[in-house]
Formats: structure tokens, sequence, C-alpha cells
């Protein structure tokens, strides 16, 4: 997942299409009033003419005129607000109309990006990478609890069914009180029991509810974490450093299959005790279990996910051996 010129060159088209929306739904608003109080246009005149005759003294250097002119501009202002609802328009009904009021839709706040500007760059790989179709197709309305046996079961005799409903219960608990509350998630189990389908189901949620979620295998996100750190001029690679670090939810799938060195060690400790601080939620997936992560990792990484993730467990038979019997036997 990076972001090229291109990808920067479409956000900023958006950005381009909704200003120019909101301008046509101001001059539609603007054409009601006048329809309505004719003389409106007449008032709005009068403003302009005393703000330019005003603008020329101080330029003059008239500065006596300074508290006159902001008392009877503030008299004008006033006057059109009075005049807009005496005809049922709210008062602020022709004021600029902006899809972000903080950054009155350019993107930017004081030189640096906005956070819908970073929510906007999220759902464009979403939309331009294969995740988007991937969510489609794996979300909760098509997780299926059939492969989970009810006799499959560890040594606390509790079955793979068990699991997984206390699994996808926790993380449906997690979306509906994301807002509210912050919590990470370790998801572990073999190969093929349904991790990764789990996460997809968390992201397609949590996207259709407006937050922004980056998703990485752990091979990919500590390359581009190692790869930001010791080259400052990769643009692509530094602004989804950013991203990082700034989305509400962060995903890192297959954790323990990564080829790990010292750089990307320090910078996946760094990654997860940034956010930890921050409190922004990481969701991880792994094959280890979570007594076994001080076999791979440095204990400091494995004291904070062990500290502050809730644990969910899968466990059964491969789903994919399943349906691939499934198909070859119907």
């Amino acid at each position: 997942m990076g972001v090229n010129n291109a990808q920067y060159q479409a956000v900023l088209r958006e950005y381009e299409k909704r200003q120019q929306a909101n301008r046509e739904q101001l001059a539609i608003r603007y054409e009601k009033v006048r329809e309505k109080l004719p003389s409106y246009p007449e008032l709005e005149l009068e403003i302009a003419t005393s703000s330019v005759a005003n603008g020329k003294k101080l330029l003059t250097g008239e500065l006596n005129h300074l508290d006159d002119y902001r008392k009877e501009l503030d008299q004008l202002t006033m006057k059109k607000k009075q005049l807009l609802e005496s005809a049922g328009f709210p008062k602020n009904y022709l004021e600029p109309i902006y899809t972000c009021a903080d950054c009155q839709d350019t993107g930017y706040i004081h030189n640096q990006k906005c956070h819908c500007f970073k929510n906007a760059t999220i759902s464009l790989l979403y939309q331009q990478s294969n995740l988007e179709d991937i969510l489609q197709r794996e979300n909760f309305d098509t997780f299926s609890f059939d492969f989970y046996s009810e006799t499959f079961t560890d040594t606390s005799n509790r079955s793979a069914k068990e699991f997984a409903e206390n699994a996808v219960f926790y993380c449906k608990d997690f979306i509906e009180n994301f807002n509210t509350s912050f919590q990470n998630i370790y998801i572990y189990g073999n190969v093929g029991v349904g991790k990764t389908f789990l996460l997809n189901c968390i992201a397609k949620e949590l996207l259709l509810r407006g937050h922004s979620v980056l998703y990485f295998s752990a091979s990919e996100l500590l390359n581009l974490l190692v790869t930001s750190t010791f080259n400052k001029h990769d643009v692509s690679a530094n602004y989804l450093r950013e991203l990082i670090f700034s989305c509400e939810c962060l995903i890192i799938d297959d954790l323990g299959t990564e080829f790990l060195n010292t750089a990307m060690e320090s910078q996946f400790f760094y990654c997860i005790n940034e956010r930890l601080l921050s409190m922004k939620s990481v969701i991880i997936s792994s094959n280890l279990l979570p007594s076994h992560l001080n076999d791979k990792y440095e204990d400091r990484i494995a004291s904070r996910i062990i500290g502050n993730y809730k644990t969910l467990r899968l466990i059964g038979e491969d789903i994919r051996i399943q349906k691939n019997r499934m198909t070859t036997n119907p």
C-alpha cells in the first residue's frame, strides 16, 4: 500500500469537487432568498459599498474611523440576519458551506494536512486496492459459524463455535463502543481459522461508520516503518507513516510471520507504544499464543500487547480445507 503523486492529485480533485458542490448549494440558497426577499441584494450592496469606502479611509490613515466602521458593519450584519429570520431562513443560511469546517475544505490547517485529508487518502487507498472488493465479500453479514464445530474442543472443553461466538460478540462490542472506549484486540489461532476474515469484518464496519482504518500485513508495516525512518526523501513512505500513527484504527495481520531484524523490532515497539500513549486502537492477528510472544519479540513488546490488548482465540479445522471439501464433495 503506497501513496503516489497520482493518488495525491485524485484526493485534491475530490476537494475541488466538494468546494464546487458547496458553492452551487450556496448559490441555490441565494436564489431562494432573492425570490422571497427582493430587498436583500440592496442590503448586501450597502455593506459592500460601506466596506470599500471605509477601507479607503483606513488606507489614507484615517484610523479614527475604525471604531465607527466596526459599529456600522455590525449593525448592517445584524440587520441581514434579522431580515433572513423574518422570512423563515436560519440567520446563518447564507454563510459559506463547508463539508469540513476545520480546514474549510482546503485539506490543510496552517500548512498541516487536516484530519479529513488523511481520511480521504485512506478511503482512496481502500478504493484503489483489492481490499475494497474483499470487504464486500468478508464482513459480518457473510460470517458463518457453520465452519466452527461444536465438537472440536480445546483442553478447557470449549468448542470452536463457542470461541468464534465469543470473538464475534466482542468485536461487535468493540465497534459499538469505538467512539467512547479505547480498546485494542489481539486475535490468535492456527492457520485458516478465520482471523483475517474477522479483521475484515471489523474494518468494514468501522469504515462504514466514517472511521479512518489502515490495514497492513506485519511484514508490510515493519518494512514501511523502517523505510520511512531511514529514508526521509521517500515522500510516499513518510506520508503513510504519518497515517499509521494518526489513523483511528490500525490493523496488523499475520504478526509473527515476518522476517524480523533489530530495526524492525525497534520500530514495531515505537509504533504500538505511541498508539497506546495517544489512545488509538490497534487490532492484531497472529498464529502466536500470547504466552509465546516473548519467544519472538523483546519483553517490552510482549508486555505492551499482553497488558493492553483483549485476547481473542479462534480454534478449529482449517476453513479453506472445509470449503475445498464442500466443493469437491457437494
